[in-house]
């Protein structure tokens, strides 16, 4: 059903379809209810096209195990884009998470939408430094959704329809035409896809796997192949079987709690600080792997003791600038990464010479006058490090950061046991500790990094193979420093160690099939540890590509040539720097925009700390400006004619648009 907000349509009203209501759309809406009054004259009908609840979409929806939580703290997530962040558009502040917790429990805000008990119970226990479930963030997401409709005022009307969007098809030059799934079409003079995650078809080398189950289903042979793990059916891991799991990220660590602690397993705390795991006996063993054998780096607590955080200092527009008229197109290895790990390790040394100066025998004045004046890859560089700080385990490689094993061969199963449970004890000494905050250092120098970078460079000015890249690798390595669960989740990994239900089986995972024995193999490229089991869980989200995609949205067009993927290899629908689709005329369409996990770009999120001047507040305050922009050159068309020219529509939404006409008309 179509839901409608706002004033009447008239002959001067524009039509803007968002096909998608996940955080971006919601953050667009925003930014567009914001910047309306200012750039358009006539009011503008927005209509979003969502089959979950607009605002949290499918990804945060309230519907999966309340066990599952966000990787960032309450305090560190807001909706609104504050007065740090540098945009054309107004400011319109508003609480983060934890602040509207508060809020909420003081009774500071009324339209919150409806909690049951246990979203109550959670209000109630969140701290601003805890980590709140996705169940309670969607309510979160939901009402900074609602509190925007609430506040589109006289410019922007909104209708929501639960469908789901099938096709897009030019209707004349500057209009489209969008194809729902339950048989209504909507016309409109701008589109923005933000469709988010999206689902995929099988890699090779997946459907392979799944080929092999499905011969073997009547012996228990079972494959879960990439997905969303809250959507994927657990129930096919059978208690006390072995699991086979390829992948250490994220998408790992929620497997890991909906197979132990949400069949009923429990955590008690011991006399050491670690945590005690209690089996419900329901559980399978999972065998892990992945290609750097670790698990992604907890998030961080704590404070800086030293010096303020700061921006990128050689990151800078000047730098990439003076490298563009030098170089033309940039290589992200060559031109960027040596300015990027100088930011990065800037940002780590200044919190461990200024926070901890017992550790060092320079004083920050000295040390950061030679650092900047060294290359990162240079001789200089290493001297002033290895001169400075005389402890090995406090001084900064990247390469070591990215591979923690590299190059170690494991003489069995044990030493692998050891070496990666100890990595996960000292990776929580170093971030949940208190006591070493350099690390902290590093995860802000990191964090900026990824925020400003698609500030100070469009994706055009990298070679093709860097578009890959950055799409790749340099997404994985800040995701695999910056984006990892909270602490807690590897102290729980510790436990279900000890509890002989997680075996690590090392770096260099490599995982194929034993036909004679029916039966799924994994081994380590950097030891001797082999073991088979006759399920295999691939613990990732589905590669978002274009070329892949199973949304019938996408699949239209690609296939109608109105989009294309990044000929840098990402497999992303390509967009210019103003969010335009690029068709397969390597054109971009006019008043059709994308956005989002699946659309080329420096990929920085949908919501962000407070206060910090975040990235994606940024461009998605641009993309809003230059979408009011496009429809304030749309032409007058006749109202009537507008209301009627749909074929096929609900009765609903025949209804809304006969009101509409009425009102036109007078």
């Amino acid at each position: 059903m179509a839901h409608t907000t706002g004033t009447a349509k008239d002959a001067t009203t524009c039509d803007l379809v968002l096909v998608g209501g996940g955080p971006r759309s919601a953050m667009l809406l925003e930014r567009l209810a914001a910047n309306a009054s200012l750039l358009v004259r006539g009011p503008v009908h927005v209509h979003l096209v969502e089959p979950f609840s607009p605002g949290s979409g499918r990804i945060w929806r309230r519907g999966q195990s309340p066990l599952l939580k966000l990787n960032s703290m309450a305090e560190d997530v807001t909706m609104f884009t504050d007065d740090s962040v540098e945009c054309a558009g107004p400011a319109q502040d508003g609480p983060s998470l934890a602040e509207w917790r508060d809020a909420v429990l003081e009774g500071r805000l009324t339209d919150v939408p409806p909690l049951d008990e246990d979203l109550r119970r959670q209000l109630q226990e969140l701290g601003p430094q805890d980590f709140p479930t996705r169940r309670l963030h969607s309510v979160y997401l939901e009402w900074f959704f609602q509190r925007t409709v609430a506040r589109c005022g006289d410019h922007l009307r909104l209708t929501v329809h639960r469908d789901t969007a099938v096709g897009i098809h030019r209707e004349a030059a500057d209009r489209w035409r969008v194809r729902l799934a339950g048989g209504a079409e909507l016309v409109a003079d701008a589109v923005v896809v933000a469709v988010g995650h999206t689902e995929s078809a099988p890699s090779e080398e997946s459907a392979r796997f799944s080929r092999f189950a499905a011969e073997r289903a009547e012996h228990g042979v079972v494959h879960v192949p990439p997905a969303y793990t809250n959507d994927v059916d657990l129930e096919v891991l059978q208690p006390d079987e072995d699991v086979i799991v390829a992948g250490m990220g994220l998408a790992f660590i929620d497997l890991m709690v909906l197979v132990m602690e949400d069949r009923g397993g429990t955590f008690d705390e011991r006399s050491d600080g670690r945590l005690l795991y209690r089996p419900s006996g329901r559980e399978p063993r999972l065998w892990v792997g992945s290609r750097r054998g670790v698990p992604y780096h907890s998030k961080i607590r704590g404070s800086l003791k030293g010096l303020p955080a700061e921006p990128p200092r050689f990151l800078t527009r000047e730098a990439v600038a003076a490298l563009r008229d030098e170089h033309g197109l940039l290589d992200f290895a060559t031109h960027l990464w040596p300015l990027m790990t100088k930011d990065m390790a800037y940002a780590y040394y200044r919190e461990l010479v200024t926070g901890h100066p017992e550790r060092v025998l320079l004083h920050w004045t000295e040390f950061s006058e030679k650092f900047a004046a060294a290359d990162w890859y240079s001789e200089a560089r290493r001297a002033l490090v290895t001169a400075a700080v005389p402890d090995r385990a406090d001084r900064l490689e990247f390469e070591d950061v990215n591979r923690p094993f590299h190059g170690r061969q494991f003489s069995g199963m044990d030493e692998v046991q050891r070496a990666i449970a100890g990595y996960i004890s000292r990776d929580l000494d170093l971030r949940d500790g208190g006591q070493n905050s350099e690390t902290l250092g590093l995860f802000l120098g990191v964090l900026g990094v990824y925020m400003e970078i698609g500030r100070v460079l469009s994706l055009e000015a990298l070679t093709p193979e860097s578009r890959s890249i950055v799409a790749g690798w340099w997404h994985g390595f800040f995701s695999f420093v910056d984006s990892g669960p909270p602490a807690h989740r590897l102290r729980e990994l510790l436990a279900l160690h000890d509890a002989g239900l997680v075996r690590f089986l090392g770096p260099g995972l490599e995982v194929g099939t034993d036909e004679r024995r029916g039966v799924f193999t994994a081994a380590s490229s950097q030891s001797p540890v082999a073991v088979s089991a006759r399920a295999l869980v691939e613990a990732r989200l589905p590669a978002t590509t274009l070329a892949t995609a199973t949304e019938l949205l996408l699949r239209q067009l690609k296939a109608d040539g109105i989009a294309m993927e990044d000929p840098g290899g990402s497999g992303k629908m390509l967009v210019d720097r103003d969010q335009r689709v690029v068709g397969s005329d390597r054109s971009p369409a006019r008043r059709l925009f994308a956005v989002g996990a699946g659309a080329t770009g420096w990929g920085q999120g949908a919501f962000a700390r407070p206060r910090s001047n975040a990235a994606p507040f940024r461009d998605t305050d641009a993309l809003a400006r230059s979408i009011l922009a496009t429809l304030a050159e749309a032409p007058e068309r006749s109202s009537i004619a507008e209301a009627f020219e749909v074929p096929d529509l609900r009765e609903d939404e025949m209804i809304a648009r006969i009101a509409m006409a009425h009102s036109s008309v007078g």
